[in-house]
C-alpha cells in the first residue's frame, strides 16, 4: 500500500487525506499545532462549490447542522440606506446558497470524517525540512521525528514550508492594505437574519454581520491600514464605527472578547506547485482574501481534484502537471476577483469618492439578484 504524508490539519489536508485513503493510500496527517483548538479562528463562508465537495466526502449535512445559511448579502451605506442585495451563490437559486460556519466547526467536521476513516493525525508536528529521492520522501519535524512516504501533500497554509521546498524563489504573500478582525456578541432585541448576511460601507471602516437564531451576532470588520502590523483594540473599532447605522455600534458595544486583528494577505503567481514526490494544495499555492468567500471552498476543490488525478494517472509527475493545469487558472481568477472587492472595502478619505460610490452602487446592484456573471464562482465542479 503506497503511503502519503499530509502536512496540515486544517481544511485541505484532512479532506485530501480522506479522499486518498478511499483510493487505497495509507495516509498520515501531521499538524503543527499541539492539539485541536475548538475556539480557533472566527467564521467563514463555505460556498456552494465547497458544499458540493463536502457532499462528496459525506460531510455536508453534518456541517450544515451548525451553520447559518446565507444565500443573500445585503449592502448598506454609512447612513443606513440599503444599497442593494447580491446572491451568495448561483443567481436565482437561493436554495443553493452558501453557509457561514465557525472555522473551528469546519475543521472539526472534516477532522472527524478523517478519524472515522482510520486516518491518524500527529499533533505538534511542525515541518522543518523535506528530502526526497527516487525511493521516497522524508519529512523532518521540529521535535526531531522523521516520517517517510511515497507522496507528500503540503496543505500547510500561506506560510508554507512545502512551497519553499518546491520552489525557493516562489513569490511571497501580498498585503491587501486591510486588517481583518471579528468576534461574537449578543445584543438584546437584535433580530436573527435568516438566509442573510449584512455588509455596511462605514464612514471609516467596512463591517459585516449576521445574527443566528439563538441571538448570537457574528461580526467582522476590514480596517484600512497601510501598516500590516498595526494594532487594533475594541475601543479603536468602536470609534471607527461610532457614526455607522444600527446595529453596528451596538454589536461592538456588546463585544467583550479580546480582539486578534490579522493582516489580510493573498498569494498568486506561484509557478511550481510540485516537485518530485511533493505537491502543495490550498493556501500554500494560492491564497485569496476572505472577500471572495471562497478560501475554504478552493481548498476543498484542490483536495478533490488532486485525488482524482492521482487516481487517473500512472505517474506522480503526470498527475501533478494535470492538477496544476486544472486548478491554477481558476484559483488565480478568484484571487483577482477578491482583490477587486478589497479595493471597494478600502476606505477613502475623499467625501466626493464616498458620495460617488454610494450613488453608483445601487445602480450596479439593482439587478444583481438575477445577474449570472458570478455563477462561475459557485457552479464549478471537480469532475
Amino acid at each position: 500500500m503506497p503511503r502519503a504524508l499530509v502536512i496540515g490539519g486544517g481544511v485541505a489536508g484532512p479532506a485530501a487525506a480522506l479522499l486518498l485513503a478511499r483510493d487505497g493510500w495509507d495516509v498520515h496527517v501531521h499538524e503543527a499545532h499541539a492539539e485541536p483548538d475548538p475556539y480557533a479562528g472566527l467564521f467563514l463562508n463555505v460556498a456552494t462549490n465547497g458544499l458540493a465537495v463536502l457532499e462528496l466526502l459525506g460531510l455536508r449535512e453534518r456541517l450544515l447542522s451548525d451553520g447559518h445559511r446565507a444565500g443573500r448579502m445585503v449592502m448598506w451605506s454609512r447612513t443606513g440606506k440599503e444599497l442593494g442585495a447580491v446572491p451568495n451563490g448561483p443567481a436565482r437559486e437561493p436554495e443553493r446558497g452558501s453557509v457561514i460556519v465557525r472555522r473551528s466547526w469546519l475543521h472539526q467536521v472534516i477532522r472527524e470524517g478523517a478519524q472515522a476513516a482510520g486516518i491518524a493525525t500527529t499533533y505538534g508536528s511542525r515541518l522543518v525540512s523535506i528530502d526526497q529521492d527516487a525511493h521516497g520522501v522524508r519529512a523532518t519535524f521540529a521535535d526531531g521525528t522523521v516520517a517517510e512516504g511515497d507522496l507528500l501533500v503540503g496543505a500547510d497554509g500561506i506560510g508554507s514550508p512545502t512551497r519553499h521546498h518546491i520552489d525557493p524563489s516562489a513569490p511571497e504573500p501580498r498585503y491587501s492594505g486591510l486588517l481583518g478582525v471579528g468576534g461574537f456578541a449578543r445584543v438584546p432585541g437584535l433580530a436573527p437574519t435568516p438566509e442573510t448576511q449584512h455588509f455596511v460601507f462605514g464612514a471609516r471602516s467596512f463591517f459585516g454581520y449576521l445574527v443566528r437564531t439563538d441571538g448570537t451576532a457574528y461580526w467582522f470588520a476590514n480596517v484600512t491600514a497601510p501598516d500590516r502590523g498595526a494594532t487594533l483594540t475594541v475601543d479603536d473599532l468602536r470609534a471607527l464605527h461610532s457614526d455607522d447605522p444600527y446595529p453596528v455600534p451596538q454589536i461592538l458595544a456588546a463585544t467583550t472578547d479580546e480582539l486578534r486583528p490579522y493582516p489580510i494577505d493573498d498569494l498568486v503567481g506561484v509557478r511550481r506547485w510540485s516537485r518530485g514526490r511533493v505537491v502543495a494544495v490550498g493556501d500554500a499555492v494560492h491564497a485569496t482574501s476572505p472577500s471572495a468567500g471562497q478560501g475554504a471552498s478552493l481548498a476543498l476543490e484542490d483536495a478533490a481534484v488532486l485525488a482524482r488525478l492521482l487516481r487517473e494517472h500512472d505517474s506522480l509527475t503526470d498527475a501533478f502537471a494535470a492538477y496544476q493545469a486544472a486548478r491554477q487558472p481558476r484559483t488565480e481568477a478568484v484571487v483577482r476577483y477578491a482583490r477587486a472587492i478589497d479595493g471597494q472595502k478600502r476606505v477613502t478619505t475623499s467625501r466626493l469618492g464616498v458620495a460617488i460610490r454610494d450613488a453608483m452602487m445601487p445602480l450596479f446592484l439593482r439587478r444583481a439578484a438575477a445577474d449570472t456573471r458570478n455563477d462561475w464562482l459557485y457552479n464549478h465542479t471537480v469532475g
